[in-house]
């Protein structure tokens, strides 16, 4: 990208910051970058890096769950990292993710309702992805020394505008609000929610509660690819450590990491 299109992109973005805020007290503008989470990582070692955020209009190496790459077109949707040093055992780092994604879904929520989908994508009422988000964190002994809160969201960038074999499956805010949406406005109130939920894990509050009503996996017939294979029935709860419990015929299989490929209709022979 040529230069004179950084300053005012940077300047636009630096409106989010929360100078009183432990969560976008700085926060880093890039026109194009390799992967927020890379930069996000790297800005661990930093002394003032927790609550630092890296924004980018575009991204050249972005990724998604399970290594899948995040596609996005410049200027139109939200893409951002977070970094964050949370005061929590590693025993509990799954709720980190539970955490953000209803800070996520929350600040969407203010433009239209979204739903999660086990574990952290952020989907419309008829289940199109609206985003998800990629936790990355790092340990020391028994406590977590880091954490990096990657989220992409689909804001402006409008269902006939995507590429049929997006628009078949997603959609964005825009299209769910029926007009354009502040991405400036939508960062600010989403780096305020994460700070909010932050606070709360940190202070013992499981998020776990709230995630299952926010949850609208649960209640459908899934397929879920795991590293071990493939699970296939029911969502019918999730279990003390946010993972999802899938119920067939022959009985109940304990996701703790996985994908929900498929959301609806029969369970499959």
């Amino acid at each position: 990208m040529s230069g004179y299109r950084v300053r005012p992109m940077i300047e636009t973005w630096e409106r989010a910051v929360r100078p009183m805020g432990r969560i976008g007290h700085a926060i880093e503008a890039h026109a194009s970058i390799g992967s927020t989470n890379d930069r996000a990582r790297a800005l661990l070692d930093e002394a003032d890096a927790d609550g630092r955020v890296v924004v980018a209009e575009e991204q050249s190496a972005g990724r998604g769950r399970r290594g899948r790459a995040w596609l996005s077109p410049p200027g139109v949707n939200l893409m951002c990292s977070v970094v964050v040093r949370p005061e929590i055992e590693a025993r509990d780092a799954w709720q980190l993710g539970l955490a953000a994604a209803l800070a996520a879904a929350g600040a969407c929520g203010t433009v239209a309702p979204v739903g999660i989908k086990w574990p952290n994508d952020l989907v419309a009422g008829n289940g199109d992805k609206v985003g998800g988000l990629l936790t990355e964190t790092m340990t020391r002994g028994d406590r977590l020394s880091g954490a990096v809160i990657g989220i992409g969201l689909n804001v402006n960038w409008t269902r006939e505008s995507m590429p049929r074999e997006i628009a078949e499956r997603a959609t964005s805010l825009a299209d769910l609000a029926g007009e354009p949406v502040d991405r400036v406005a939508l960062l600010a109130r989403l780096l305020a929610a994460l700070e909010t939920e932050l606070a709360a894990v940190e202070a013992g509050a499981s998020p776990l509660e709230r995630y299952r009503a926010a949850c609208t996996t649960l209640g459908t017939f899934v397929i879920v690819a795991t590293p071990d294979g493939t699970a296939r029935g029911r969502a019918v709860g999730l279990d003390p450590s946010g993972a999802l419990i899938v119920e067939a015929d022959d009985g109940r299989t304990v996701v703790s990491s996985g994908e929900v490929v498929t959301v609806g209709g029969e369970v499959p022979a």
